[in-house]
């Protein structure tokens, strides 16, 4: 993908992450998730007061563009502050559709930080062909 597209999706991860309901732990994440076809979706984290029901922004909009009937993800872009990549859970539910997604970090102001597969982040994974039933 061109590099002004990679620069747009965090800029637009850096939007996202300004809708983010952070009051507990004040780090606000924006994610752009990227189909195969082109097509983007957005998503900030929710935290709730009861932590374990927090969504990440990774998984916002991957659940996002899944509701919408997309599956085939090609490129996240984040807006995290000093440019921090996703967390375990998250790697483990991008992992689900695509080993080969290529990650983009940016800082909260859209700058990209860094590039890095999802190979890369989440070595020796495991995945829906690790399964014996599918």
């Amino acid at each position: 993908m061109e590099q002004s597209k990679k620069e747009e999706m965090v800029r637009l991860a850096a939007v996202a992450a300004r809708k983010a309901y952070a009051p507990y732990s004040k780090f606000p994440v924006g994610a752009v998730l990227r189909t195969a076809e082109g097509v983007l979706y957005s998503a900030c984290n929710v935290e709730n007061a009861s932590y374990g029901l927090t969504i990440c922004a990774e998984r916002a909009a991957v659940f996002k563009a899944v509701s919408e009937g997309a599956q085939n993800f090609t490129h996240l872009a984040l807006s995290v502050r000093g440019g921090g990549s996703p967390c375990g859970a998250c790697r483990q539910v991008l992992r689900e559709f695509s080993q080969d997604l290529e990650i983009i970090l940016g800082d909260e102001n859209g700058t990209i930080v860094r590039e890095a597969s999802l190979r890369e982040l989440l070595p020796d994974s495991f995945g829906p062909e690790s399964l014996d039933c599918c």
